[in-house]
């Protein structure tokens, strides 16, 4: 592509590195934004600036937050002897969406995927193991994608609570095999965790 104008380049160079916004979009997004208004871009300018110095993660669940604990986590109305395993902080907000878990969460910031070089320490499995022990929870509910990534941590998260008096449940196969729990229409999300089924060890 050609450009009139290095501002331009670079603005279309920065908006294409957005997942699935390819250099023509994001010239149409460049465009759209030199003929808005200067006090749209300004507040948009500063809603990113924000996004990056106020936003964090829960220091319990790792849920996004602007506090040092999330609102699922404070709350009074959940249940915190109920756990929700999941992969990433987006899967909570597809699970939320269903209204239809009234537990708390635990994000483990990704999979076991031996093939990437990710194995159970670069997880945050450790941290979900103590909040077991010190919060007494009762219930484990895996909600990890039905992939063979998902399922291998689930099995390994498994065999490391199997000693404890914990019931493990993994959210219904409503959500097709391979498929992630943020692509999936909350109907069958939210049907998926209300007919959750028991985790068995299969050796």
């Amino acid at each position: 592509m050609n450009f009139s104008s290095d501002t331009i380049e670079k603005a279309v160079e920065q908006l294409s590195r957005f997942p699935g916004i390819g250099k023509k979009t994001a010239l149409r997004m460049t465009l759209f934004l030199l003929k808005d208004k200067p006090e749209n871009v300004e507040r948009m300018a500063s809603i990113l600036v924000d996004l990056k110095t106020k936003v964090k993660f829960c220091g319990q669940c790792g849920n996004i937050t602007e506090s040092e604990l999330c609102n699922i986590c404070t709350s009074v109305n959940r249940n915190k002897k109920l756990i929700c395993v999941v992969k990433d902080f987006q899967d909570i907000i597809s699970i939320e969406n269903t209204g239809q878990f009234n537990g708390v969460y635990h994000v483990l910031g990704g999979v076991i995927a031996p093939m990437e070089g990710v194995g159970p320490d670069d997880l945050t499995i450790s941290d979900l193991l103590k909040r077991i022990t010190d919060e007494g929870v009762e219930e484990l509910v895996f909600a990890l994608s039905a992939n063979m990534e998902g399922d291998t941590t689930a099995f390994y998260i498994a065999r490391k609570v199997e000693h404890l008096s914990l019931k493990i449940s993994a959210i219904a196969r409503g959500i097709a095999v391979g498929g992630e729990l943020e692509y999936a229409d909350e109907i069958t999300l939210g049907r998926s965790i209300l007919n959750r089924v028991p985790y068995a060890i299969n050796n």
